[in-house]
Parts: C-alpha cells; sequence; structure tokens
C-alpha cells in the first residue's frame, strides 16, 4: 500500500492540511481524500461558512474534522482549555464516533476532545469540561444541560459544525439547535451537513450560515453493467408469511452482518426473539432499552460477535458500522427517503451491499417512490426454494471438504475409506458421507428438548437460552419449510402470561418434536396469541401442547385455516 507523503500532489497534503495532520492520516491508512473530503477541506480552511450534501459513509466525518483541527492547532495558547469549537450530532453513538474519530486525528496536537451526550453520567463529563475541552462533541440535549448547569461555556466558540442536520431536524431538536447557536459568537465559522438540501434544511443554514458555499457530492455514476454498490432486492410476500421469508431470505444470503429494520419496539423485541428461536445470533436495538444494554448490543454488533442487529430507525440514527453487508426491511419506512437512510447502512467506503424489502402486494406502489428517488431499479425478486437452499447448502459443503482436505490429518479416515472401497466405488462413499453429514446437520436444527426430554408434561419458562434448551445450530442446518397449506393455532397465552416468541417456539418445537423451521408466523396479543403451523403437523402439535405448559401455564389450543 502506498502511503502518501507531503509531497503528494493528490493526496491530502495537497489540500492544504498542515504536515502533522497529513501524517495522522497516512498513519491510518488513508491515501486519497473521498470527493467530499477533496471538495469540503478547502472551502473550510479558507475560512468559509459550508452548507454539505453527502451521503453517509462518505467519509464526512474527516471533511469538517481534519480543517477544524487545522485552525485550532494554528494557535494553541488562545483559550486555552476553553471550548473552540462545537460539534453537534443527533444520536449518541454518533457522538462516539465523531469523538474517536477527532481523537485520532488530533494525536500528537495537545488538542482535548470531550463528547458529551445522554445516557452517560453527568459528573463525568462535568469533570471532564473542568480539565478543558477544545472541542466538544455532543448531542443538542445534553449540551442544554451543561449550559443550563453553567458548566459549558461557548463564548469562545471559533468554529459549529451541525453534522446530520435533516437526522436532528427529524428527532425534534430545532429549538434546541436555535438556543445553543445562539450562545455562540456571531463571528465562529460554521458548517452544516445534510442528506439532502431539503427547505427545511435551508431555512436553518439561512438563520445560522453566513453567505454559505454549498459543497454538493452527486450520486456516484457507473458504467453500464457494473454492480452497484448497494444491490436493490424486494421480495413480494403476504403480512403472515414474512417470518418465512425472511428465515428463507437469510439462509440463502447468509450475510455475514445484517441490519433488520422494524417499526415499532414490539416488533423488534418478538422478532429478535423468534430469529433466536430459530437460530440465528440476533441483538435487540430500540428506544426503550436502558443505554447500558444499548451500548452492550452495539459493542457485540461492532465486534462482530452478533450476526444481526433488529432495530427502529430512531435508535440506528447515527450507527457508523463499515462491516455491514446486508440491510433488510422486515417493515416498510415511512417515507422513501427514511428507505434511503436505512440502505445507507451497507455497501459503506466501495464496499458491496444488499439493501432487501418485504414489501406486501398492496404496498408495491412505495418502491415505485423509492425508485424515482435512487433513480435506480429495485429488482421484484423470488423467494428462494428448497431446491435452492438445498443448493446453497452443498455449495457450502463444497468449500468445507476442500478446506478441510488442505488442511491435512486425515490418515485415519483414509484407512476407512481405503477398506470401504474393496465394497463400493469411491464416489458413492463420499456422497453417502455428505449425505450424512447433511443429516446430521438437520437433526441438529431440532432444539435438545426435542430428542432429550421425553417427559410428558413441562413448563417453558424466561431463563437463560442455554437453560430453555435453545442452541444456535448451524446456519446451513435451517430447514425452512417449503410454502403449503397452513394452520393458524389460537394459544391462550399472551402478553398478560409475559409470553415471548421464543416461549412458544420452544413448547412446539420441544413438545411435538418437530423442528423449529417449520413453525410460520407468530403473533403475540394481550390475552392470546397467534401461530402458523403447516397442516400435517397441527394435530400433533395441538395434541402436545395439551399435556405441557407455557411459562407456568396451562393452554388451550384452537384451530383455524391460515391460508
Amino acid at each position: 500500500m502506498k502511503t502518501p507523503t507531503a509531497a503528494d500532489s493528490t493526496g491530502f497534503a495537497s489540500l492544504g492540511l498542515a504536515a502533522p495532520l497529513v501524517a495522522a492520516v497516512a498513519a491510518l491508512g488513508y491515501e486519497e481524500p473521498t470527493p467530499i473530503q477533496r471538495e469540503a477541506i478547502p472551502v473550510l480552511l479558507a475560512g468559509n461558512d459550508m452548507l454539505g450534501q453527502a451521503a453517509t459513509g462518505t467519509g464526512k466525518t474527516a471533511a469538517f474534522a481534519l480543517p477544524l483541527l487545522n485552525k485550532l492547532s494554528e494557535d494553541l495558547k488562545t483559550n486555552r482549555g476553553k471550548a473552540r469549537a462545537l460539534v453537534l450530532v443527533p444520536t449518541r453513538e454518533l457522538a462516539m464516533q465523531v469523538a474517536e474519530a477527532l481523537h485520532k486525528y488530533a494525536k500528537g496536537s495537545n488538542l482535548n476532545v470531550v463528547p458529551v451526550y445522554g445516557g452517560a453520567p453527568m459528573d463525568h463529563q462535568i469533570r471532564a469540561l473542568r480539565r478543558g475541552a477544545d472541542v466538544v462533541v455532543g448531542t443538542p440535549g445534553r449540551v442544554l444541560d451543561h449550559l443550563r448547569r453553567q458548566t459549558l461555556n461557548l463564548a469562545t466558540v471559533e468554529v459549529l459544525v451541525l453534522d446530520e442536520a435533516d437526522e436532528m431536524l427529524d428527532m425534534g431538536f430545532s429549538e434546541d439547535i436555535d438556543l445553543i447557536v445562539a450562545e455562540t459568537p456571531k463571528e465562529r465559522q460554521t458548517a452544516l451537513f445534510a442528506a439532502t438540501f431539503a427547505p427545511r434544511i435551508l431555512s436553518i443554514a439561512g438563520k445560522h450560515l453566513k453567505n454559505p458555499k454549498k459543497v454538493q457530492i452527486a450520486q456516484e455514476k457507473r458504467a453500464p453493467g457494473k454492480l452497484p454498490q448497494v444491490r436493490q432486492v424486494a421480495y413480494i410476500v403476504g403480512k403472515g408469511q414474512k417470518t418465512n421469508a425472511l428465515s428463507r431470505i437469510l439462509d440463502f444470503e447468509s450475510p455475514k452482518s445484517a441490519i433488520i429494520f422494524c417499526r415499532t419496539r414490539l416488533e423488534v423485541d418478538e422478532l429478535t426473539d423468534t430469529l433466536n428461536a430459530h437460530g440465528y445470533g440476533a441483538q435487540a436495538l430500540h428506544g426503550g432499552m436502558m443505554q447500558k444494554q444499548r451500548d452492550r448490543v452495539m459493542q457485540l454488533f461492532r465486534s462482530e460477535k452478533a450476526d444481526i442487529l433488529v432495530a427502529t430507525d430512531v435508535a440506528a440514527r447515527g450507527l457508523d458500522i463499515d462491516h455491514v453487508s446486508h440491510v433488510i426491511n422486515y417493515d416498510l419506512p415511512t417515507a422513501p427517503e427514511v428507505y434511503v437512510h436505512r440502505i445507507g447502512r451497507t455497501g459503506r467506503i466501495g464496499r458491496e451491499g444488499v439493501a432487501i424489502t418485504l414489501c406486501a402486494p398492496r404496498e408495491q406502489r412505495f418502491l415505485q417512490y423509492v425508485e424515482r428517488l435512487t433513480k435506480q431499479r429495485v429488482e421484484i425478486g423470488k423467494l428462494p426454494t428448497e431446491a435452492d437452499l438445498r443448493k446453497r447448502r452443498l455449495e457450502a459443503a463444497k468449500d468445507a471438504i476442500r478446506e478441510r482436505i488442505t488442511a491435512g490429518g486425515l490418515d485415519d479416515t483414509k484407512e476407512l475409506v481405503e477398506s470401504l472401497a474393496q465394497e463400493f466405488e469411491l464416489i458413492d462413499i463420499a456422497a453417502a458421507a455428505v449425505a450424512m453429514a447433511n443429516e446430521g446437520a438437520e437433526r441438529a436444527g431440532v432444539p435438545q428438548e426435542a430428542e432429550a426430554d421425553s417427559r410428558q408434561s413441562r413448563s417453558y419458562d424466561d431463563g437463560p437460552r442455554e437453560e430453555r434448551g435453545y442452541k444456535s445450530a448451524p446456519r446451513a442446518s435451517r430447514e425452512p419449510r417449503d410454502e403449503g397449506p397452513m394452520t393458524l393455532l389460537r394459544i391462550s397465552v399472551g402478553k398478560e402470561e409475559s409470553i415471548r416468541p421464543a416461549d412458544l417456539v420452544g413448547a412446539i418445537a420441544g413438545e411435538a418434536k418437530i423442528p423449529s423451521g417449520v413453525i410460520g408466523a407468530i403473533k403475540i396479543h394481550d390475552d392470546y396469541s397467534l401461530v402458523e403451523i403447516p397442516d400435517e403437523l397441527a394435530e400433533r402439535v395441538i395434541t402436545a401442547l395439551k399435556r405441557t405448559q407455557i411459562r407456568g401455564h396451562r393452554v388451550t389450543v384452537q384451530s383455524k385455516p391460515a391460508r
């Protein structure tokens, strides 16, 4: 990899940044500025106010962070320890990300960066501010809290950045922004970044910016036939089939890291439980969670210890995670603009990504709005069939066998094969071994209670997943059912008994001894729950549930055709 130097006429040095900042960027492994950086940095270095438009994931943070640090580094003695720059962002997560980036760029400059946001102890932030903060990165609500407590003074601010301004307006921070800006000097330099130049953005720019230079980064044009960075696919499925469709898609796509968007907190919790009960490693993220919970979930997802994040739009605002391979719209967003924000979470920094949407037949008009907004076609896909999934599993098995052969250490197994070769053809022996491995994996998809516990009555409670017998099977082992006649079961427990999808899946799969993958949509109401079961298994499930308890409650079950 080429390392940029101060003499590099095409790198960051050509933009006019000081040598220490160029060196800091080089140390982080960046060679060339992105389009927004190439356009915005010279404008801000010249001292102009700026109105910038660029999508998430285009290097926007460095576009304002580098010139900001460059300006403050020119005079380290003036107002030392006082807030000389303020960066306002919509969410706690984005505040942490921006502060971390500023720390990296400012390494060796003696400039202190302090993040302030809600959900963190106020006294810790107060102590950090008292020790001295050259740059403050904060959310509007917490910045206002500090201003009211007089623990933050903005009278010395030289640079103000409003990042993701459209998101802050969506979250109702318009008045807060006005109050905060009023506390800063009028002669400050101001930069505003947003995903669009909508009228409301131009309005706030007119109030707080002085003769701003506009920097607008157009969507990258691609050569005909070139694979786009984000492949957009929609599957037309009925509302009651979304869970099964999602299972098929996850098995077929096998995403490295996916964010699934739901409309409400309740749907996030229910879908997360259902996915985990079916063997997927999913974590929930929504505004109803304690901040410590949200931090733990984000740490798991960032460190790739969780494959799937199920989130609401509000909770996911400001997330900046490069490794997301798939974004899935389990529920349609409220507007096409929100759709664009969602799919911007994948295909980051030149990587390829996939955006998948589950859409009911009556919702197809929404896709037309999306196509007009993005100027890209949304492909209408066909759900993977059982044959497609079987073919995908065999391809995975072939890759695994190839890796195992390369690894060596097969002498003992070779002796077994040589002895069998005296009776059978080698190709038949190999085919039998692969078939046995696949059959064993499919059996592994059944919760352990189904094989290990034959008691006539058992209570499914809300203990740890391991205690309830749920263990994640390998992805290839999950066996989503074929589309076919379904029976809708009405089970006499619901939210009032604190029932979750995982409880129902565990009871049904464990007592009826069926794979969890064949269970269809689950809907939990206040005093009852609805579960879809294949017709041929319905009586088996009803009989099994009559002799068990779910979270300590005996249940009654009624049935009717689902479709």
